[in-house]
Parts: C-alpha cells; structure tokens; sequence
C-alpha cells in the first residue's frame, strides 16, 4: 500500500487520489505551434528518480497538490 501525505488530511491510501502528471511549464497559448502542444502533452521523459508530480485528493478534501515521488521505490516527500 503507497500512502500519500495530504497537506489538509494527513497520509491517505493512494486509492483515495488521482494522478495528475508531472509538473512542468507549459507552453504560451499565444505563440505555440501544434508541434509543441503535441510534445508537451504527449511525450514525457519518464525519469527515474525524484519527479514533481500533481495529485487530486477526490475522496477528500477535494484539493489539488504537489509532492516529489522516486519513480523507482514510490518514496514520497513534500515539496
């Protein structure tokens, strides 16, 4: 079982929680190209290590956060 740290409801069962991907910047809507929409939403590094990653507490508090996940043990640690 992964226990995620909630910052509102303290560590939940992972079920309780949907992914919502890495963290990154996001391209200009003003001045992007379909190319790079395409390469933003659809092509990720896939590091192993420590990422930043999004997450949606749905059977909670109903918040969105950020916290950083070893990809490799699913260590979790706030950011």
């Amino acid at each position: 079982m992964m226990l995620l740290p909630c910052p509102w409801c303290g560590a939940r069962n992972a079920g309780e929680f949907r992914y919502v991907g890495e963290t990154g910047t996001r391209p200009d809507p003003a001045t992007a190209g379909p190319e790079q929409w395409r390469r933003h939403l659809y092509f990720h590094v896939n590091l192993r290590g420590w990422v930043r990653e999004s997450w949606y507490h749905g059977s909670g508090c109903r918040r969105y956060f950020t916290l950083e996940r070893h990809t490799v043990t699913n260590e979790v640690r706030t950011s």
